[in-house]
């Protein structure tokens, strides 16, 4: 019976982290879509080369940060109980290079190619790690003082501060250092629109996360007998929610309307083990209007050209859904219990700020190391040419 739960167990994991792989895919064809066409193929290969380059080194330094765990050691120990670890490895993993995949999104269109890759490696490597140690794996004592404080622990089951806030608030400085693409903004005032280049592909890919996500959820169970019908049920309710309240205030917007159930997946992660169905159709809600709103106020009045809305979508939904979670999680309102508010804003807060000055060191380092942008010439010519030499159609085929 044992070694029939270490199998089980293994294929539990295995299979959300093969879920959770086909979303990078969804990363691909959603930033694919919302780009310009000269700028397509640099979409797909970016998402692709981060999610190699996260793997060596998430597998070398990444994870050992997190979990204390070395991989250098002989395949015979490796495969202990059928190779748990090691696909506990993969899940994880994928949630790590999630972290590059959410930035690419916001610095699209305009970011050097290799410098962007040696930002990956150190994210991947050890910004993300320290905090994924600190918040689910007990590192420095950080959650014990929380729950001195509070009573709680701070509570994210599946991400929305670790893996998303984490994402968007990296990506911030790095979109601030970078600047607007060329033309965006226009000295007499206007804002010149670069609309998406394929709506289809967009929602191709926001589907693709879509589905993907019931796995980066529920499998953060990562054993068989956690896992829990409420956290199925409150990614979807979180979802629709999300997308309905896009649909209204982003007035049927297609690009608003995709992005919707993104924003309540992103926020209902941290507390989806613990909430009421009724109460992640309001995360979600919150989440969706909050994307809507905070997109037009930083493309328009702030004038901070994050392609994809990263910051909205990942940084400041995944900041809702880790407060949500202890508002939501209550017993009073219906949860389940076991979370303060408190610790909540106090871990939420923590991964923000780490997330932040790490980002503003990190691209300010590479900056001034490498230069983090495209020529101008570069630019207009699109990084599908400039950097990859070809682009996504080919004007001219050649005939034998």
């Amino acid at each position: 019976m044992e070694a029939l739960k270490q199998g089980a167990d293994a294929l539990f994991i295995l299979l959300g982290g093969i879920m959770v792989l086909a979303m990078h895919a969804g990363f691909a064809f959603l930033e694919l879509g919302t780009v310009r066409k000269k700028n397509q193929v640099n979409a797909l290969v970016k998402i692709l080369v981060d999610f190699s380059v996260s793997t060596v080194v998430y597998f070398i330094v990444g994870y050992a940060v997190a979990y204390g765990t070395s991989f250098f050691v002989g395949a015979e120990q490796l495969a202990a109980k059928n190779g748990y670890e090691l696909v506990k490895f993969f899940f994880l993993l994928t949630f790590a290079a999630a972290i590059p995949a959410i930035i690419s999104g916001g610095i699209a269109e305009r970011a050097k190619f290799w410098p962007q890759l040696l930002a990956t490696a150190v994210i991947v490597g050890f910004v993300y790690p320290f905090f994924e140690g600190i918040a689910w794996n007990q590192h420095f004592g950080v959650q014990a003082w929380i729950k001195s404080l509070t009573g709680e622990e701070f509570h994210d089951f599946a991400g929305s501060v670790v893996v998303h806030a984490m994402g968007g608030w990296i990506a911030l400085p790095a979109v601030i250092l970078l600047g607007a693409r060329s033309n965006r903004y226009r000295k007499d005032g206007a804002v010149s629109a670069h609309p998406p280049s394929n709506i289809p592909f967009l929602a191709l890919g926001a589907w693709i996360l879509t589905v993907g996500w019931f796995g980066f959820n529920v499998m953060s169970a990562q054993t068989l007998e956690k896992m829990s019908g409420l956290v199925a049920v409150n990614s979807l309710m979180a979802m629709v929610g999300g997308t309905l309240a896009a649909l209204v205030l982003g007035k049927n917007d297609p690009g608003f309307v995709h992005n919707g159930p993104l924003a309540g997946l992103v926020a209902v992660c941290a507390g989806s083990d613990l909430m009421h169905p009724l109460g992640a159709l309001m995360v979600g809600g919150v989440a969706g209007a909050l994307f809507v709103v905070m997109f037009t106020l930083t493309q328009n009045r702030w004038r901070i050209d994050d392609v994809l809305g990263v910051w909205p979508l990942h940084g400041l939904c995944g900041a809702w859904g880790g407060v949500a979670a202890g508002i939501f999680g209550l017993k009073a309102m219906g949860g389940m219990g076991g979370v303060s508010l408190g610790a909540q804003l106090i871990g939420t807060a923590m991964g923000v700020g780490w997330a932040l000055l790490s980002g503003a060191v990190l691209y300010g380092a590479l900056k001034a190391a490498f230069g983090l942008r495209l020529s101008q010439e570069e630019e207009y010519d699109g990084a599908d040419l400039s950097i990859h030499k070809i682009s996504a159609t080919p004007d001219r085929e050649v005939s034998w």
